[in-house]
């Protein structure tokens, strides 16, 4: 699932505001409520991603025998979940905790929808440096993560022996034998979801990030790296390596097809994208992305799934405890072995169950070298201006600095028009 991400949590509660709940607690606290209530609940409401219980079930269990608190565990659709809990918020019918991606984080926040929450050094350094800042907004840490993805590379293995060490190895490959395929890869690089790991790892960006935040004034996507990322990019489409047809709306379904259709030897995509893959008989092997012409990684964009305390829970530190509970690295394990969704724990990250899954292990080590995608509103203003961009450049109707020039102007004055104070 790509354009989505989400967030981390823990409280501190004094040793002796907990006597009264029981057995000695962790302590733990709220950004969201100073006050830490005494009183343990009888019961805490977390809403998961349809089809994604049975990831969670487990802890869920361990959590009520540990503190004595039922859990009611709900599946709702991880992208009708904000809307849901605008509604149900309010009307004291809502969860305590919900599950979002972090690309969200900045307009729940905003609307007041989720309460930040704190955490020790302990506990968010169990997790990548970048998830955690993805989860991250305003200063404030609003969840903790569940899980990561990003693009990577992948391949027929019956026309590939194995992944090159870089793009400019594929394209070699590209103009000769291709495998027997008539295309040796293809990259939906019209789309700047896929396209932003090559013009960042040009040294493009999309905002300045300043110690963690994000500058929505400084956009750098027409700057000397970014303009040469897209001139690298543009010329897949003047040496006839891409098909006209992978450009626009239907570039994402007509690669898929040709993938395949054993037409196309290698693509780049999500681990969304395995099981399809798998499902058509492909033997499919994945690697993180091959190194660009300058030395650099493909810095990707990475999504992160978190698990977010709602602002209108009334146990908001029980809730978090709840959160960091579930996400820790024993339940993080099992999750991962009952949904494949791979957790950004960086001990896991050497766990053998992720070590030795190739997949897994492309997906864990892309996800180190790309950058979140930004969580803060202004990202809506940035998606169809940069799209254009790169159509304009693939299809040889702009240059790309001019292409660039006019998306970053758009961006402004459309950041200007719907997000300023």
């Amino acid at each position: 699932m790509k354009k989505l991400l989400a967030l981390p949590l823990t409280f501190a509660l004094a040793a002796s505001a907990l006597a009264a709940c029981g057995p000695q607690e962790d302590s733990t606290s709220t950004g969201g409520k100073k006050e830490a209530s005494s009183k343990k609940p009888e019961k805490l409401v977390i809403w998961e991603d349809q089809e994604k219980g049975m990831g969670t079930k487990d802890a869920i269990k361990k959590f009520e025998e540990k503190h004595g608190i039922k859990v009611e565990l709900k599946e709702i659709p991880m992208l009708d979940q904000q809307e849901k809990l605008r509604l149900d918020g309010p009307a004291k019918k809502g969860p305590d905790v919900i599950t979002t991606p972090h690309d969200r984080i900045g307009p729940l926040a905003i609307e007041g929808l989720i309460a930040p929450i704190e955490v020790s050094d302990d506990v968010t350094k169990l997790y990548t440096e970048s998830s955690i800042n993805a989860l991250t907004y305003d200063g404030n840490l609003y969840g903790l993560p569940k899980s990561t993805e990003t693009p990577v590379f992948i391949y027929n293995k019956k026309m590939m022996d194995k992944a090159p060490e870089s793009l400019e190895d594929l394209m070699a490959f590209s103009k000769g034998d291709k495998g027997g395929a008539q295309y040796g890869y293809l990259a939906n690089w019209t789309d700047f979801y896929f396209a932003h790991g090559v013009l960042s790892g040009f040294g493009g960006y999309v905002f300045k990030d300043d110690n963690g935040t994000l500058d929505p004034k400084d956009v750098g996507l027409a700057n000397e790296g970014a303009v040469e990322g897209l001139d690298y990019i543009t010329s897949w489409y003047n040496e006839g390596l891409f098909p006209k047809g992978i450009i626009g709306e239907k570039a994402g379904s007509t690669i898929d097809g040709l993938f395949t259709e054993g037409k196309a030897a290698s693509v780049m995509n999500g681990p969304w994208s395995f099981q399809g893959y798998k499902d058509a008989g492909i033997d499919i092997g994945v690697a993180p992305m091959p190194k660009l012409p300058n030395g650099e990684y493909v810095k990707t964009f990475i999504g992160v799934k978190g698990y977010n305390v709602s602002a209108f829970s009334e146990n908001q530190e029980w809730a978090a405890k709840l959160v960091e509970f579930i996400t820790n690295e024993e339940n993080s394990k099992v999750r991962y072995e009952k949904t494949a969704e791979i957790p950004p724990v960086v001990s896991l990250m050497e766990d053998p169950i992720i070590a030795d899954n190739e997949a897994a292990k492309a997906v864990a080590v892309q996800s180190e070298r790309g950058v979140p995608m930004p969580n803060i509103p202004e990202m809506a203003e940035v998606w169809a201006p940069a799209a254009n961009a790169l159509q304009l450049s693939a299809t040889g109707k702009s240059k790309p600095q001019a292409a660039l020039d006019s998306a970053v102007k758009t961006i402004g004055q459309n950041i200007e028009a719907n997000h300023s104070k």
